[in-house]
């Protein structure tokens, strides 16, 4: 007979850390978050692409006029793929990565040109612009290039020419190869790329796309220099940034260990022996000028830096380096001695030498106060920085974290329910398996549970386009899809029979079809039947021939989160199983509402659970506990209930007694209200 009805009222949040009969909070849950004190399902997530090259190692949004370009920066290059507000994308486009002009290679010395050496003289064609030699003219013709001012924007194998006018005055058909670049892109599987954005004043007036591939995926503290590289953000070519204008250029170019980061309107380059540096205002190729600067403020690499609001007009940020904390800031000040004036433009302070950083990617901005992982605790910095109390699951992160994988560990937010959450590879993954979740509005932590959504190596937070976009972990193998009869020409364009089993990005595979060619456009054709299809390459013939078409390997999905209740990819969806199980609700511990040092010393027989869900689709309802607290636990069959589902009668009986709510349908999803449980005390004969 039913002696007591009682609400569960477990605590919010999901705590790893310490033993499961003394928590007065959820004991394990799975793709769960906490709103208003109560477990709800965290959302679905919908493919963008499944053709992005991986692992992506960073990822940009960049939105203008309704379209939202995704960066994806992988060990071999950079991504961008155009989506609409509703994550609806247009194809990849693959990144050039050019350069100034070191040497040249082939040169055709043309006739009838004017003998003699001529300097400072520009050079025409190519992709690029800028470059101007010192050019020999001899018998006629020219016999040597000497690259005296390198350009921007050119790529090896450019023909470059001159004006007639330049070298003499006469003359005709000279022309030179480009061999090599400075400030070469290197491909490598330790990059890990840093981007901003900023508007180029001085130079193109307009929108810059900035990014760093640094070498340093491995170890935090690699000091391997590699270049910081800028480009049109609407554009697909990127070129190092170079000091190249000003009043007395080096033309170097703008290498670093650590990263970039945009105060705007300057940019500023870190890395080993706490090297900051800032190029001149709104010109992201004069590093020499007045209000540019270069200092060293630690003894140990910087690694990451984020803008911080500072006083009116006054461009602020921070700066961590491997202990310590920095603020830079704009403050010109203005030093006389004697009849000498000297004006000091940056003011740099020293917040905490006594700080840890565990990954460069693990640091983000939410409402003004930073928070990021140390190498064992959570910080942040509010003015001050202080540590952030977890006692939830901190032992839980720092215990399982595959510490040789460290830099993976990158943080996101989730401003709609309050969230930041860590990414990061636990046991012995290489990539991240799992997160853990801090709730600054209800003040608690949670994880994923290792969930599938949780697995993501990279992402960027919602802000115009309103959905956080994350990189997925699996990499795809080739496998056969289906063989056709095609037919081709020399174009990049081939026929193909009408087939639901096409799609873009596939591999074509067949005689007469360069290898590598993907499919990046597939239309309707003239010819009934059929489909024009467009490869990344053109046919070298005419003909008909049998082709396989395969899945490409070394692909990675791109996906939109916070979005529906499933895993959506193309018209496929797949249920997402979410279960939150609550703390020991036993008499012993003081009873379901009422947890208590010392209780009865009853078991619990339930005998009747009373739903009470904001609930879409079938859940399961499962009673799991044990007689002591130290004995194997014992979970019953699961009791399956709907929206409509008054109550569930069941002889359930534990001494030390949780249950478990699991949804695993699709289109499922639920927030929790307050369940009623109808108990007595029950004896000590078996479950």
């Amino acid at each position: 007979m039913t002696k007591k009805v009682l609400s569960i009222d477990t605590q919010p949040g999901i705590q790893r850390d310490g033993t499961v009969f003394d928590l007065s909070f959820y004991t394990d849950g799975r793709w769960v978050r906490f709103q208003r004190g109560r477990p709800r399902k965290i959302a679905g997530y919908r493919s963008i692409t499944n053709q992005a090259k991986g692992y992506s190692r960073g990822i940009y949004v960049n939105s203008v006029n309704g379209n939202n370009q995704v960066f994806n920066g992988y060990n071999n290059g950079l991504q961008v793929v155009n989506i609409n507000n509703d994550g609806i994308g247009s194809g990849i486009s693959d990144f050039t990565f050019s350069g100034g002009i070191l040497t040249t290679g082939t040169l055709v010395g043309g006739s009838l040109y004017t003998n003699g050496t001529y300097t400072l003289v520009t050079l025409t064609g190519g992709t690029g612009s800028g470059a101007k030699a010192t050019i020999v003219v001899s018998g006629g013709a020219v016999t040597s290039v000497t690259i005296t001012t390198k350009g921007n924007y050119y790529l090896v194998g450019d023909t470059l020419s001159a004006t007639a006018a330049s070298i003499g005055g006469t003359g005709s058909g000279f022309s030179v190869k480009v061999a090599t670049l400075n400030g070469v892109f290197t491909s490598s599987d330790l990059n890990l790329w840093q981007f901003d954005s900023m508007f180029d004043a001085q130079g193109s007036g307009g929108q810059l796309l900035i990014g760093h591939a640094g070498q340093n995926l491995a170890q935090i503290d690699s000091t391997v220099n590699t270049p910081v590289f800028g480009g049109p953000i609407s554009g697909t070519t990127m070129a190092p940034l170079t000091d190249t204008t000003g009043t007395a250029p080096t033309g170097d170019v703008i290498s670093v260990s650590g990263g970039v980061v945009v105060l705007h309107p300057y940019v500023f380059v870190y890395g080993e022996n706490g090297l900051i540096k800032n190029c001149v205002a709104g010109n992201p190729y004069d590093w020499n000028g007045p209000d540019s600067n270069e200092t060293n403020l630690a003894s140990t690499k910087i690694v990451k830096g984020l803008p911080v609001r500072g006083g009116s007009n006054s461009p602020s940020g921070l700066f961590w380096a491997l202990d310590s904390l920095i603020r830079v800031s704009y403050t010109p000040t203005t030093v006389t001695t004697g009849a000498t004036s000297s004006t000091f433009y940056w003011r740099y302070d020293i917040i905490s030498s006594q700080s840890s950083i565990l990954s460069s990617q693990s640091v983000i901005e939410y409402d003004g106060i930073y928070y990021w992982c140390g190498v064992d605790r959570f910080l942040m910095y509010n003015g001050v920085v202080k540590e952030i109390p977890n006692t939830f699951n901190q032992n839980y992160f720092f215990d399982n974290l595959n510490y040789a994988q460290r830099q993976k560990v990158w943080a996101q937010k989730v401003p709609r329910f309050g969230e930041i959450w860590w990414f990061f590879p636990s046991g012995d993954s290489l990539e991240c398996n799992d997160c853990v979740i801090y709730n600054i509005r209800e003040n608690c932590w949670y994880d994923g549970g290792q969930a599938p959504g949780a697995s993501r190596t990279a992402g960027y937070f919602s802000q115009v386009f309103r959905f956080p976009i994350n990189a997925g972990t699996e990499l795809s193998t080739t496998d056969l899809v289906f063989s056709s009869s095609i037919t081709t020409n020399t174009t990049s364009v081939i026929q193909v029979p009408i087939t639901n089993q096409i799609a873009l990005g596939q591999e074509v595979i067949a005689t007469g079809i360069p290898s590598n060619s993907t499919i990046s456009a597939i239309a309707p054709s003239a010819t009934v039947g059929y489909f024009s299809v467009t490869l990344t390459n053109a046919a070298t013939a005419s003909a008909t021939v049998t082709a396989t078409f395969n899945t490409t390997a070394g692909r990675i999905t791109l996906w939109q989160h916070e979005i529906g209740t499933d895993e959506v990819v193309g018209t496929l969806s797949d249920a997402i199983e979410s279960y939150f199980e609550t703390s020991d609700l036993g008499f012993v511990a003081g009873g379901p509402a009422q947890p208590s040092p010392a209780g009865d010393n009853f078991w619990v027989n339930v005998e009747r659970v009373e739903p009470d869900f904001i609930q879409e689709g079938e859940m399961t309802f499962q009673v799991n506990g044990r007689p002591y607290a130290q004995s194997q636990d014992v979970l019953s069959d699961p009791y399956p209930f709907d929206s409509d589902t008054g109550k569930i009668d069941m002889r359930q009986q534990r001494r030390e007694i949780r249950l478990r709510f699991k949804s695993n349908v699709q289109g499922g999803n639920y927030q929790l209200g307050r369940v009623l449980l109808s108990v007595s005390f029950g004896d000590s004969r078996p479950y």
